[in-house]
Parts: C-alpha cells; structure tokens; sequence
C-alpha cells in the first residue's frame, strides 16, 4: 500500500472511531436513563407498600399486645374484670355465653351481656374500657334504650366477642 492511501486509512480511522465512541455512549446514555426510571418507578411502589406494611404491623402489634397482657381465660372472666373495673357490676342483668367459635389459631367465645340502669357517662365508659381493654374484646352488637324506671339511666344489651389464642 502506497503512503497516501496509509495516512488517509489512519485519518479514516480516527474519524470513525470517535463517532462510534459517542454512539455506544449515547446508548448506555439512554439505557440507564430508562433504567433510572424503571428503578424510581420501583421505589414509589416500595414507598406504598411500606407505609401499607407499617399500618398492618402496627394494628398486629397492638392484638398481639392485648393478648399477652392478661391471662383472662374465657368471656366470663373478661367480662367480670372490665365491669368489676369500672364498678358497674351490680349493674349487670345478665351474661349469657353464646357460641364458641376456632378461627385461625384463635378461638372467639361470644356473650349476651345485659346491664341495667347506667348514666351515659357510664356508658361512655363502658364502650371506652371494652375498646381499650387490655385483651382481645369485640362488640359485635349494641342497643341501648332508656330505662323504664327513669330515663335519664339506660339499658344496653351487647353482644361481646372474645378472642384468645387456641
């Protein structure tokens, strides 16, 4: 090969060589421009279901809480405790154990309760203590209704649910 056609293959070369430097680059540019935007897209989803994850793990903290905190062994203990504890328990007519039902590693003991001639402050207190109580308590369903004697005081009937571990 002559001189000239050498030195115009080397001019060649180092044009070409450059321009196909940029388009890899260019390449890998927008490669990990879409990846970047796949991986934002990602975190937002992980954003979600982490504040999804610390919802749920905070409501199983506080039953699972509620559940080791007493050794409360049925409904009728239960309901001993939470009425003796707010000294309305002369006040109850009735408690009348329902069905006992498994569900899940857990049993659900339910219970009729009856009380007769509470104030609402009362009341308040009562649904305040069952909501807040230190176990696993439900009401399913409540009525309340004045009392015949005087209608400032109340009766309620109350379905409640206990749940323990089996």
């Amino acid at each position: 090969m002559s001189v000239i056609k050498k030195e115009a293959l080397i001019k060649a070369a180092f044009a070409v060589v450059p321009v196909i430097v940029c388009i890899i680059a260019v390449s890998f540019f927008f490669a990990s421009r879409n990846e970047l935007a796949g991986a934002r897209a990602r975190q937002k989803e992980f954003a979600l279901l982490k504040t999804e994850y610390q919802t749920l793990k905070s409501g199983i903290d506080v039953v699972e809480s509620k559940k080791s905190i007493t050794n409360v062994k049925g409904i009728l203990p239960a309901v001993d405790e939470i009425f003796l504890s707010l000294g309305l328990k002369q006040k109850i007519r009735s408690v009348k154990p329902l069905t006992t039902k498994e569900i899940q590693g857990a049993v659900e003991e339910e219970a009729e309760v009856q009380v007769e001639k509470v104030n609402i402050n009362e009341a308040v207190n009562l649904f305040y203590k069952i909501d807040n109580a230190p176990m696993s308590i439900i009401i399913k369903k409540a009525a309340m209704k004045t009392s015949f004697d005087n209608p400032a005081n109340l009766d309620i009937t109350m379905t409640i649910a206990f749940v323990r571990p089996k």
